[in-house]
Parts: structure tokens; sequence; C-alpha cells
């Protein structure tokens, strides 16, 4: 009876420690948690990590509350020159959402990993590789705006303008002196002619002439016929 209830004891006791292990690696703090690369410009909500960027931080969720992190950027193969050198480094205090962000940082060109360490963490520490790379960011950014500035609006708009007011300006003069002329030319010899016509008193005395010589035949009609 007693080896029994030793057995017993024994399996019971190894029973309670097999149940409980999980339990306590499970709920180890800020094991659930997660820290994130992310662009300057990707807003700290967004829970996706972007592993090529130019500008950037580090976003961190689902962390104990208030907990602290201290962080550190190693240069890594194939860019480095000697792997594994720290090229950054910091410190944060998450807040009681378990979220936190770093301010905005920058590195030369190349491939990097990121460790980040906290209090009560369990095992190895989180990280993360990414490559910076802002060469075609700035070079393609910088070459189209003055190639359009230079070729494009001011040096139209300087060699345009001269060229269309005085165009505009002498055609408006020269059809209106062409539309005025012919019309004022026109009316003038129209005058002449009236006045020509009006002003000439050959018609005239022609009839008055006619009608005084049949008026005067026409009475002396008259008087022989009385007489006779």
């Amino acid at each position: 009876m007693r080896i029994l209830s030793r057995v017993g004891a024994v399996c019971a006791v190894a029973s309670a420690a097999f149940l409980v292990a999980p339990v306590a690696h499970a709920t180890a703090p800020g094991d659930n948690g997660t820290v994130k690369i992310h662009d300057a410009t990707t807003g700290e909500e967004l829970r996706k990590n972007e592993p090529h960027v130019c500008t950037f931080y580090l976003d961190a969720f689902g962390f104990d509350a208030v907990q602290e992190v201290d962080w550190h950027i190693e240069a890594w193969a194939p860019t480095a020159d000697v792997k594994g050198e720290t090229v950054k480094s910091g410190e944060i205090t998450l807040g009681t959402d378990g979220h936190g962000r770093t301010d905005d940082l920058s590195l030369p060109d190349g491939h990097y990993k990121l460790f980040w360490n906290f209090e009560g963490e369990n095992g190895a520490a989180k990280h993360k590789v990414f490559w910076t790379d802002c060469a075609d960011e700035e070079g393609g950014g910088g070459t189209a705006t003055p190639t359009a500035s230079a070729s494009g609006t001011p040096g139209s708009d300087e060699s345009a303008s001269p060229s269309a007011e005085p165009s505009e300006s002498a055609a408006a003069g020269g059809s209106a002196s062409a539309s005025s002329s012919p019309s004022a030319s026109a009316s003038a010899q129209g005058a002449t002619g009236d006045l020509a016509e009006t002003g000439n008193g050959a018609p005239v005395s022609l009839l008055s002439g006619v009608s005084a010589a049949l008026l005067a035949a026409g009475a002396y009609l008259v008087v022989r016929r009385r007489r006779a």
C-alpha cells in the first residue's frame, strides 16, 4: 500500500508540473508582442512590416504595459564591411497598451538587422532584417522638376507674350484702318456723285425751254383763232 501511495503522489506531482509549465511559458511577460519596421510615411497604427525603407522608425505592438525596451541595429551581410557592428541603438518605454514607436531614424544605404530586447523576455531577442535604399528616391525626385521648369513654362511664357500682344494690336489696327478707309472713301464718292447730279442744271433748263415754247405756241393759236 505504501509503495502504491508513493507512486501515486509522484505521478500527481509530475502531472501538476507538466500542466503548469506551459501556462507559465505562455504568460511570460512581453513574449506575445511584436515589432515592425515602418517607413516614415506609414501610419503607426498599421501592423505591417516594411523591409525596404529610406527614413524609418520602429513600431511595437502587444507588449506588456509600460515595458522598457533596449534595441540596437547591426550592419548585416551582404553589404556590411564588418558583420555584427552596431550602427545605431536606443531605448524606449512602451505605453499602457503595450504600444510604442521610436523617433524617425536614418542609415546609409545597406542591409541591417534589428535586435529588440525587453524586460521579462523568454529566449532570444525579437529581430527584423531590413534594407535602406534612399538613392533611388532622391534621384527620381530630383531630376524631373528642374527639367520641366527649365524647358517648360517660363521660357514659353516669356517668348509668347511679347510676340502675341503686338500681333493682336497690329491686326486690330490693320483691320480697323482697312475697314474704315474703304467705307469712308465710298461715302465720299457717294456724296460727290449725288452733288454732281443735283447740281447739274442742263436737263432742267431744257425742260423749261420746251414748256415755254409749247405755252407760247398754244397762246398764239388761241389768239389767232379769236381774230378769225
